[in-house]
């Protein structure tokens, strides 16, 4: 058997999630299922995997700046500092977003995201020009699994495309995620 190539794989997923498909891929932190962030019929696919409320929001994942300031107008200076200073993984929840998914927006108009260097994910995005849904791969309120092995075989069979990369690797603990409002408001949810 052939060692996974990461562009064959960027391309096998971006096939799916280009028409609409969801894929259970390896994150910078945990196993994740996503789709494209602005495809509201993808996105509901993911809830109804997960068997999780639309109440209940999902994180988005970017490779840019620029992607970044396509879903916010304004991003506090002090997000930059935090994702600079950050020695491990850093969802932000933002105020205000725009150009994703309505059912991907949290109730009081937030969203989080995490900016990733993870490089499956990262050349996806590239050539999605999109952003990402990250989720983690478990049936909302079961524990989030750590290794590939651990991925219920209802995840398993529910997705459109599994990415053939990592699927020996233990993934390190989920991410830090700190809520930071326009108002400046800073309020740690996970440490």
């Amino acid at each position: 058997m052939s060692t996974p190539d990461i562009n064959t794989e960027v391309h096998n997923a971006f096939e799916v999630i280009k028409n609409g498909g969801i894929i259970l891929y390896p994150t910078d932190t945990v196993w994740g299922i996503g789709c494209d962030a602005t495809n509201p019929e993808a996105v509901a696919k993911i809830y109804a995997l997960k068997k999780r409320e639309e109440s209940k929001s999902m994180i988005v994942l970017m490779n840019s700046d620029r992607m970044l300031y396509n879903v916010f107008k304004e991003v506090p200076d002090v997000a930059f500092q935090i994702m600079d200073l950050s020695e491990k993984p850093t969802t932000l929840i933002l105020d205000n977003p725009r150009n994703v998914a309505p059912n991907l927006i949290a109730a009081d108009k937030t969203l989080g995201i995490r900016i990733t260097k993870e490089p499956f994910c990262f050349k996806l995005m590239e050539r999605m020009k999109k952003p990402l849904v990250s989720t983690s791969a478990n049936i909302s309120g079961l524990p989030t699994p750590n290794s590939f092995k651990q991925i219920d075989r209802h995840i398993l069979d529910g997705v459109d495309y599994i990415v053939n990369l990592h699927h020996e690797k233990i993934a390190p603990r989920p991410s830090t995620i700190i809520k930071l409002g326009n108002d400046l408001q800073v309020k740690v949810i996970r440490p």
